[in-house]
């Protein structure tokens, strides 16, 4: 069964986020995710309001789990270092 990645973000600091962004992107393909959502237009209807949010669809939980665990996608957080204000929820899908 799929899991997702739903990541909501606020942005602190742009370079951080530009050199995080492709890092992100190369842990994911490595991994097998793919992404449903990054970035777009969107409106928060309940709850605080994050300008970014990003869906990742992975094949299923262990593998969703192990790519945010990489050293590829922990090469990515060390650059992003608290650039971004963020929720990240690893969760089982349908």
């Amino acid at each position: 069964m799929p899991a997702y990645w739903i990541v909501r973000v606020n942005v602190i600091d742009g370079d951080k986020l530009a050199a995080y962004a492709p890092l992100a992107a190369e842990a994911v393909a490595a991994h097998g995710g793919h992404y449903l959502a990054r970035g777009g237009e969107a409106v928060s209807v309940e709850g605080a309001h994050y300008a970014r949010n990003v869906i990742v669809q992975w094949p299923d939980y262990q593998t969703a789990t192990k790519a945010y665990q990489s050293e590829e996608y922990q090469r990515a957080l060390a650059a992003l270092d608290g650039g971004a204000d963020r929720l990240f929820v690893i969760t089982e899908g349908l």
